[in-house]
């Protein structure tokens, strides 16, 4: 049996939101199976859970948000990356602040605490979505058109292109395609930093964006070169970054996808917009499980640790 996840033991990091500047803890815990992953804002006066859907989603303005109530958790992406890229089924992220702490702008860090805890088999099969027939959004025309669609495979594919028109960006690579069954999102997706440009810093931060961002948890550039004095990670970082993205965007679905991804020049938005429009065609998906886990798509136990 393909059996769900979840963590052996609760493991915990401090650290400061992105976007708000405040110090935030995160407790990861292990959770039954059939739980999802579930956040809860342990710091108000009574804790709200806040379970991770595509209609839990409020806000996609420069980061994933979702909500229950009043109670919010901002930039759950990539923690939720990290929880697509190893497989985790079921958890309880207890948080004390609004915003998941940044960390290094990468999944890398969610990766490592997911690993030191333990990842722990379940005695129940892991389901997954499959697609049975392309959905697909877009917007804009012509130079400005943008779009993203999930049509059928017989495992997990995500392709991304970007076009920012930066001298520094427009260097490095501009495509990349992942295959879970054959790449190891560790090695070639989790590392990969959030960035943005000077020019910008100025206006997120006078409407309280970005307070909590810099050189030590982003890719700064200015108009012209990237200012981190190491550097990138992949020759293809922001793509990579991209990438990264859309596995903790697409995971809010709350199952693993079995689907092919691709998108030029897609963001937060409509990564839940496309989640949106596959949930309003019920005939365009189904749910499944493997009894027998050679009958799985190749890579499909991909997340099971090697240490």
């Amino acid at each position: 049996m393909l059996a769900q996840r979840t963590l052996r033991t609760l493991t915990k990091a401090v650290g400061v939101g992105l976007h708000s500047g405040q110090r935030v803890e995160l407790t990861l815990r292990p959770a039954r199976p059939n739980t999802g992953i579930v956040f809860r804002r342990v710091d108000l006066p009574e804790p709200v859970d806040i379970p991770v859907s595509a209609e839990a989603v409020t806000d996609t303005r420069l980061a994933s948000t979702i909500s229950c109530g009043q109670a919010k958790v901002h930039t759950v992406e990539h923690l939720m990356s990290a929880c697509a890229g190893l497989g985790i089924d079921n958890l309880y992220v207890d948080i004390t602040a609004e915003e998941v702490p940044i960390l290094d702008g990468s999944a890398s860090s969610f990766v490592y605490l997911l690993q030191s805890a333990g990842i722990e088999l379940q005695n129940e099969p892991k389901r997954f979505i499959r697609i049975l027939q392309t959905v697909e959004i877009s917007e804009g025309q012509g130079e400005n058109i943008k779009w993203a669609r999930l049509t059928p495979y017989n495992g997990y594919r995500l392709s991304f292109e970007i076009d920012f028109k930066h001298p520094a960006v427009d260097s490095t690579g501009q495509q990349v395609i992942f295959d879970v069954g054959q790449g190891s999102y560790t090695r070639d997706i989790a590392r990969a930093r959030t960035f943005g440009f000077t020019k910008d810093v100025e206006m997120m931060r006078s409407n309280g964006l970005a307070l909590g961002g810099g050189l030590d948890n982003a890719i700064v550039m200015d108009d012209y070169k990237v200012l981190n004095s190491d550097g990138l990670r992949y020759d293809d970082e922001f793509v990579k970054h991209k990438i990264l993205d859309a596995m903790g965007d697409l995971f809010i679905l709350g199952k693993p996808l079995l689907a092919a991804y691709s998108a030029f020049r897609s963001g937060h938005a409509m990564n839940n917009k496309l989640l949106r429009a596959l949930l309003a065609q019920p005939q365009a998906y189904e749910i499944v499980s493997f009894v027998d886990e050679s009958k799985a798509p190749a890579g499909l136990a991909w997340a099971q640790p090697a240490w």
